[in-house]
């Protein structure tokens, strides 16, 4: 069996900092650019991190839990790290793009790997009209925001919001309201991937909307764009006892 080139990163706690360093004694460190593979060590926030940093890369990322959850990531263990590798299973993510336009005309687009979501920034409940594919579905949606999930993403905000646990390979996205006054029955859907969804803001100066993509926020936005991005891979390995569709199927079990 050949050994993986390994690129270990790690979070800034002194427990993942620390296993870090053992780590590299232990197997050598090598640059992105001749790694097989990516180690990082941390929670999931920084496992979130790590997916967007190494994206461009296509490298291969096993996350070792150095944080609370874990959800993303295996279990914490020093020895056999090269057999754990080689047995590892791939499980491959598709980002969501967001494409926003602020009430200036400015565009911006970023990445999400769990969801995009769309914020009231004011007292005053947001107004928003959702269309897919160019048709108009929810003429006016009076909440606190709404926002489309991931499959990876679902167990995440889009659960706590109420929405559905979506398994890996459904093909599907979520798209949960968040405390909706109206209407009020409206529970959100679930779409195919292949979907584009456009929210556009009512009354988007007297109730201003803020939209985030994972961790970049836009404020003040007028139209937002979101759909999948097909020709994006995230690989993510797992332990074969601990792989993702897994645990997102336990999740639904969980009282």
């Amino acid at each position: 069996m050949s050994s993986r080139r390994i690129h270990f990163t790690a979070s800034d706690t002194e427990d993942a900092q620390s296993a870090c360093k053992r780590l590299i004694h232990k197997y050598g460190q090598n640059r992105v650019l001749d790694a097989d593979v990516v180690v990082a060590l941390g929670g999931d926030g920084f496992m979130l991190e790590s997916m967007h940093r190494f994206m461009a890369s296509e490298l291969p990322i096993y996350g070792m839990n150095k944080g609370t959850v874990g959800f993303l990531l295996n279990n914490y263990e020093e020895d056999n790290l090269q057999e754990r590798l080689e047995a590892g299973k791939i499980t491959r993510l598709h980002p969501l793009k967001m494409v926003a336009k602020d009430l200036a005309g400015k565009v911006t687009e970023a990445l999400a790997i769990n969801e995009v979501s769309l914020l009231r920034e004011s007292r005053q409940t947001a107004k928003i009209r959702i269309s897919i594919d160019d048709h108009v579905k929810v003429e006016e949606l009076t909440c606190d925001g709404v926002l489309v999930a991931t499959p990876a993403g679902s167990t995440a905000y889009n659960f706590s919001a109420h929405g559905p646990i979506l398994p890996v390979n459904a093909g599907v996205l979520a798209l949960t309201p968040i405390s909706a006054f109206r209407p009020r029955r409206w529970r959100g859907a679930i779409l195919p991937r292949e979907a584009k969804i456009e929210f556009s803001i009512l009354e988007n100066r007297k109730r201003p909307v803020s939209a985030v993509a994972d961790a970049v926020e836009v404020r003040d936005v007028s139209v937002v764009t979101v759909e999948e991005a097909p020709d994006i891979s995230i690989h993510l390995l797992f332990d074969p006892e601990h792989n993702l569709e897994q645990r997102i199927l336990d999740e639904q079990f969980i009282l």
